[in-house]
């Protein structure tokens, strides 16, 4: 239970760190490389997928070469690319 609450309270920290940041960016015309740092720190963060698992276990996952198949060329008629070869 401590844990938990110290890893909130850490991420309600940094969270309000950031917070202070774009703001000092937005507002302040002091701002500097020191909040577009932090700022862009957090924005890459939250760009990270926090939600991921193998491939395998994944439900609806598409299986290795699906995409590839479908944009193989089989039989006559015109490929990927031909379109202006007629």
């Amino acid at each position: 239970m401590a844990g938990r609450i110290a890893r909130r309270g850490v991420l309600l920290g940094l969270g309000a760190v950031w917070w202070w940041a774009v703001l000092r960016l937005a507002v302040a015309p002091g701002a500097g490389a020191l909040e577009g740092t932090i700022a862009a720190g957090g924005w890459g963060l939250s760009l990270l997928p926090v939600h991921c698992v193998a491939k395998a276990q994944a439900v609806g996952a598409v299986a290795a070469g699906r995409w590839r198949a479908a944009w193989r060329v089989t039989g006559e008629g015109p490929g990927v690319g031909d379109a202006g070869s007629g």
